[in-house]
């Protein structure tokens, strides 16, 4: 075994034993190269270190590894050695390098795109961020492979444990988070209830990619901001004003590229099927070229809904053929069939009569004091106690903050150490 490889196994069992581990950690971010250099009798030194002592030695040794470019035939078993270092590593010690832990799981998540392999990776990246979330509502770097991963496999469900928890707390790895991991979690995590229907909670997701503050354009905001426009539009029938803490990239130089976005919510609330068409075609390529021409029809389908939706505030009984005409479908046929989608998916209140072709519309029937709905009304109270709890905690929190009571109080400490979040230009 080379000298400065002695000298490394050496070290790390010593500072493993005396339990001083951040000395540690800065040890092999500084010796990172030299394991690069040495890659060819790294797998001799992995085979002295055991696991639960030497979590870190291990660790540094896999991202070596991975840096030094394996061969095809290296990256199975790499890719071996990194899951059971997930499932087996020491949770205390990798905490102390959770920059370090991220970036292994980033390498180990593109080595499995690579290879086409992404169902393969995410019950070990769930173990992966169950190693360093402090609590359930903390966001890692992680979590963005996990979402990665799960949308090209199209196994969304696993995903679903840490996306329907409201994050509270993000994950300071090495001090900073990188905020392309940050908006890569919520597109995603809005790409995931998209595909799953849940278009109200993926509007929110992609509005935090939206509204993240930056001071550069970021491709990722961008392609959050032209679904956010379409989803608007299919939940809400118009796109929102976003809220006034929204960076000013956004209003001056997002929208100006998503015109065609723009021209198709124009037309969407003019009501009419002709001139919403004209646009989809007038687009097509770009709609097709941004791979959203799948959510631009379901815009179409929503709109021909709100029109049927506007007729039950102004008719007790309609025929089909009258319908068809007025939403502008085609046959009596195509608005039988949304007005028995709507009634089944709860949108509209009707009945129809197939001998004379009428459809009826109906009042709401719920009375609103049903079990069910008092069920519905407890957990909703609950959320917003529960939301409020967590305000008056925050607020305890930064009212304790040194820097907060160093600024309340005018005083200017230029070299307090400031939380940092990498923003840049993500592309």
């Amino acid at each position: 075994m080379a000298a400065p490889l002695e000298g490394f196994v050496n070290n790390v069992r010593n500072l493993s034993q005396q339990g001083n581990l951040s000395q540690l950690y800065d040890f092999l971010v500084k010796n990172a190269d030299m394991l690069v250099k040495n890659v060819s009798n790294l797998d001799n030194v992995r085979s002295t270190f055991t696991m639960q002592e030497h979590s870190l030695g291990i660790l540094a040794i896999l991202l070596a590894r991975y840096n030094a470019t394996p061969s095809t035939d290296a990256v199975d078993t790499l890719l071996t050695h990194t899951q059971e270092f997930i499932n087996s590593c020491n949770g205390e010690q990798v905490r102390y390098a959770t920059d370090l832990f991220a970036d292994l799981c980033h390498k180990y998540t593109q080595s499995l795109v690579e290879k086409k392999q992404p169902m393969r990776g995410i019950i070990f990246l769930v173990r992966a961020v169950g190693k360093i979330q402090l609590i359930q509502s903390q966001l890692t770097s992680i979590h963005a492979d996990l979402c990665k991963l799960c949308l090209m496999s199209k196994c969304m469900k696993p995903a679903l444990q840490f996306l329907d928890v409201d994050i509270i707390e993000i994950s300071k790895e090495s001090g900073q988070f990188d905020a392309k991991s940050f908006l890569l979690y919520y597109y995603y995590g809005a790409m995931i209830y998209l595909a799953l229907k849940n278009y109200k909670r993926a509007l929110f997701f992609f509005e935090i990619a939206v509204t993240t503050p930056s001071m550069a354009v970021s491709h990722i905001m961008l392609e959050a901001y032209k679904k956010y426009v379409l989803v608007s539009l299919i939940l809400h029938g118009k796109v929102p004003v976003l809220p006034r803490y929204t960076s000013h990239i956004v209003s001056r130089y997002i929208r100006p590229l998503c015109q065609p976005y723009h021209e198709l919510a124009s037309a969407y609330s003019s009501c009419s099927s002709a001139e919403l068409s004209a646009v989809v075609a007038r687009h097509s390529d770009i709609f097709i070229r941004d791979r959203n021409q799948g959510l631009v029809r379901q815009c179409t389908v929503a709109m021909y809904k709100k029109n049927i939706q506007r007729l039950t505030k102004t008719f007790m009984t309609l025929s089909l053929t009258d319908m068809s005409n007025r939403v502008q479908l085609t046959t009596k046929a195509d608005a039988e069939k949304y007005v028995l989608h709507m009634i089944e998916d709860g949108e509209i209140f009707a009945t129809i009569n197939q001998r004379d072709d009428m459809v009826s519309f109906h009042d709401n029937p719920e009375k609103y004091n049903g079990i069910s709905m008092l069920t519905k009304l407890d957990e909703e109270m609950k959320k917003c106690m529960d939301l409020d709890n967590r305000l008056k905690t925050m607020e305890r929190d930064i009212s304790v903050n040194p820097q907060y009571v160093q600024k309340s109080c005018g005083l200017h400490d230029e070299d307090a150490p400031m939380p940092s979040m990498k923003m840049g230009h993500v592309m």
